[in-house]
């Protein structure tokens, strides 16, 4: 079977976790090792206890600073709109309609639903940030892999609404550089719907300006 998934239980709702193995193999394999390690690990060792409490990516509210680019059109977009238009009566969630189709037919797309989370201990100012010592947990909707880089993307319905968008997305790659090890250097993020894409590098967070403190990056 090139499509493995689990069944991920975790509070809040059921998150089927996938990755495309063929992909993860030819696009991982070489420059990305300890990437397709985690994907597999996930399969057998995700730390479910994680993800019952404590702050949670998508429920972030506050702002990154990061400088998006807007594109209309984009192909993710265009995967987006396929996805909810052939995948209408095979699935009621449309986020499952574009995931599902992204994961099937785009060449960059090696895994959805990815579980992911930072630990107190592993960025300056946790606990005043997060106002909790539990882990940030998060699913990341789409994981690719393109020209080199490890790619965060997020399917927001009415992606020219949100504000903070990009600081969940920052995160969902932050978490995901810790857990794997790879630099944030290798990462791109962005969200989308089926007619916009906002796309940006992260960059290290500086707690400066999230508390007018000492600099401290992370």
């Amino acid at each position: 079977m090139v499509v493995k998934y689990t069944k991920l239980e975790h509070p809040g709702g059921i998150y089927i976790y996938r990755t495309h193995k063929d992909k993860i193999k030819s696009l991982c394999g070489e420059k990305f090792p300890e990437l397709e390690k985690f994907m597999n690990k996930m399969f057998e060792n995700c730390p479910d206890s994680y993800f019952g409490s404590g702050p949670r990516g998508s429920a972030l509210k506050f702002n990154t600073s990061h400088e998006t680019i807007e594109l209309n059109g984009h192909r993710v977009c265009k995967l987006a709109k396929d996805g909810l238009e052939i995948n209408s009566e095979r699935f009621k969630c449309n986020h499952s309609k574009v995931q599902l189709h992204m994961l099937e037919n785009d060449h960059d797309t090696v895994a959805i639903e990815v579980p992911i989370w930072l630990n107190s201990d592993e960025i300056p100012n946790y606990e005043k940030i997060f106002k909790s010592n539990e882990p940030l947990t998060g699913h990341i909707d789409v994981l690719g892999v393109e020209d080199g880089k490890i790619w965060v993307w997020d399917y927001k319905p009415n992606a020219h609404k949100e504000k903070y968008a990009d600081t969940q997305v920052y995160f969902y790659a932050l978490m995901l550089s810790k857990r794997t090890g790879i630099s944030l250097e290798n990462f791109r993020c962005g969200y989308f719907d089926w007619d916009r894409a906002y796309m940006f590098k992260p960059e290290p967070v500086e707690t400066k300006k999230l508390f007018n403190e000492d600099l401290t990056k992370f």
